[in-house]
C-alpha cells in the first residue's frame, strides 16, 4: 500500500455520521471488573455528547509502511470537519460533510465526493472499513445495530472493545468538564494499526 493511500485512510476513519445515545442491549456481552450499572450509568451520560472538538496526534502501521501526523476534529451533531497534516497529510487533508454529502480534499490532488464516508473509502481505495463506528468509539462507546464483546476496567469505563472484526485498546481516559472520555485508544483490523492520542477534549451537549 502506498503513502497517498495511507491519506487517504486517516480521515475517512476518523469521522462519523450520527449521534445519539444507546443503552446496554442484548447484542452487547459485557466482562471484566467492572460495575454494570455503573457502565449503563456512564454510557448514558456519554452518549449525549453530540459535539466536540478534538485535536490530537494520529499514528498508522501497514504491513510495510507506518505514518504519523496531527488531527484536528470538529463535530457538530451531524456536521464534522476533520483535518490532517503533517506527514501523514503530506501537508493538509480535510474532510467535511452531513449525511449524504461528504466531501474529501487533499492537497495538491483535489476534491472527491460521495453521499457516505463508506462509499467513497471504497471508491477512492476498494476496501471497506466501518468507518462510521469512530462516532462512537473515540468515545468509548460500542456502535449500535451489530454485537459487541465489551471488557471494563475497575472504574466501569470500557478497557478493551470488540465489534465488526476490529478491535479497540482504551488506554488511558482523562476527565474534561465532568465527563470521562478516552484520551489514548488503538485499533487493531484489516493489517492496520491505529493510534489516537487526544491532546485536547472539549465536548459539548447541543441537543438538549
Amino acid at each position: 500500500m502506498s503513502i497517498p493511500s495511507l491519506r487517504h485512510i486517516l480521515p475517512l476513519a476518523l469521522l462519523a455520521l450520527l449521534a445519539g445515545c444507546a443503552g446496554l442491549t442484548s447484542r452487547e456481552a459485557l466482562e471484566g471488573q467492572g460495575d454494570p450499572d455503573r457502565w449503563r450509568a456512564h454510557k448514558r451520560e456519554i452518549g449525549t455528547l453530540d459535539a466536540w472538538q478534538i485535536s490530537g496526534k494520529v499514528g498508522i502501521k501497514a504491513p510495510r509502511e507506518s505514518a504519523s501526523g496531527t488531527l484536528f476534529w470538529l463535530q457538530r451533531q451531524d456536521y464534522y470537519d476533520i483535518r490532517l497534516s503533517g506527514p501523514l497529510g503530506r501537508g493538509a487533508t480535510r474532510l467535511t460533510g452531513r449525511p449524504g454529502g461528504i466531501e474529501l480534499e487533499v492537497a495538491g490532488q483535489g476534491r472527491y465526493r460521495a453521499e457516505s464516508p463508506e462509499a467513497l473509502l471504497e471508491q477512492q481505495l476498494g476496501w471497506r472499513l466501518p468507518v462510521s463506528h469512530l462516532l462512537w468509539w473515540v468515545r468509548g462507546l460500542p456502535a449500535p445495530g451489530s454485537r459487541s464483546q465489551l471488557t471494563l476496567d475497575g472504574d466501569s469505563h470500557l478497557a478493551r472493545l470488540s465489534q465488526d472484526g476490529w478491535q479497540v485498546e482504551y488506554q488511558r481516559y482523562v476527565e474534561q468538564n465532568g465527563f470521562w472520555l478516552p484520551e489514548r485508544l488503538k485499533l487493531y483490523g484489516q493489517d492496520l494499526v491505529v493510534t489516537l492520542v487526544i491532546k485536547d477534549w472539549q465536548p459539548r451537549r447541543l441537543g438538549l
